[in-house]
């Protein structure tokens, strides 16, 4: 059994050299960590929603446990789960092991983050994956910080409360009860300032030519009413990183609206068959009214 969870020292998160945070986004952050809430972000895929994480454990020098959701995750799971299989194979083997339940325990990562030595970031990423009963299942773990572990007749308490970021890309709504636990921010899509400012974290010595040009067509692409999906900032930086391994001119990128056409390695920004074609339709309409 743990002690309760304690206040830790105020901190604040300023921002990190490798991440470009919003003055919007770090008072979000900051809010949650005075609050003592989850923060729940969300916004389009590729946003840099679960970078944040990273970024916000290293900026606060604070280890990053990380919980991936599936389809398939239950709650339990981060709790603990009971291996009665192996239990009984080892019974049946006569293995001393089976006289103590605790060796059949399996810690799951809320409980490796409430017994920390240290106040942990804790990120549960894509919480929208899941059943919908999902969220409503953890209330009263991340509420109380706190669980029961039936089969050892144990309870488990946070001895530091964990920062808890939740990601979410509104696949499903979240219950009422589970957004009022829980800070909200929305991270918007960057504008055209902040995105050169992301690119430059990843590529300082970009070409300013190569830049602008990239930039155009990026946003042209994403200004295309009816496309799937719009191609997002993780994709303009693999783009970008595609471009200048092959070398390619900016001069290549050059396009204007009477003068359209697929931008080289377009795949790296169009992700299905429907967004290329809908792409090229706009282009024969284009040289049709020239």
């Amino acid at each position: 059994m743990t002690t309760n969870p304690s206040k830790h020292p105020a901190q604040r998160f300023n921002g990190a050299e490798n991440y470009v945070a919003t003055d919007d986004l770090k008072l979000a952050v900051n809010a949650a960590l005075q609050l003592q809430r989850p923060l729940l972000i969300k916004g389009e895929p590729g946003t840099g929603k679960t970078m944040l994480a990273e970024e916000v454990a290293t900026a606060l020098n604070r280890p990053l446990l990380q919980w991936h959701i599936k389809s398939t995750t239950k709650a339990q799971q981060g709790l603990y789960e009971y291996d009665a299989v192996s239990r009984l194979r080892d019974s049946q083997l006569g293995d001393e092991r089976v006289k103590d339940i605790h060796n059949y325990i399996v810690k799951g990562v809320l409980w490796q983050a409430f017994t920390a030595d240290q106040q942990v970031v804790l990120l549960i990423d894509e919480i929208d994956k899941a059943d919908i009963e999902f969220p409503n299942d953890l209330l009263r773990e991340l509420d109380r910080m706190e669980f029961y572990v039936y089969e050892t007749r144990e309870l488990v308490k946070a001895i530091h409360r964990p920062l808890v970021i939740i990601t979410s890309n509104n696949e499903k709504e979240l219950p009422d009860a589970f957004l009022r636990r829980c800070f909200f921010h929305y991270i918007k899509f960057p504008d055209k300032e902040t995105m050169q400012a992301i690119v430059n974290v990843h590529f300082p010595h970009l070409k300013e030519e190569l830049l602008n040009h990239a930039m155009q067509v990026f946003f042209r692409l994403r200004d295309i009413n009816g496309l799937k999906k719009k191609p997002s900032t993780s994709e303009l930086i693999d783009w970008l990183k595609l471009l200048l391994a092959e070398d390619i001119p900016a001069d290549a990128l050059h396009s204007t609206d009477h003068q359209m056409s697929l931008p080289p390695l377009h795949g790296a920004l169009l992700k299905n068959e429907q967004d290329v074609h809908l792409f090229e339709r706009l282009m024969s309409m284009a040289r049709t009214h020239r």
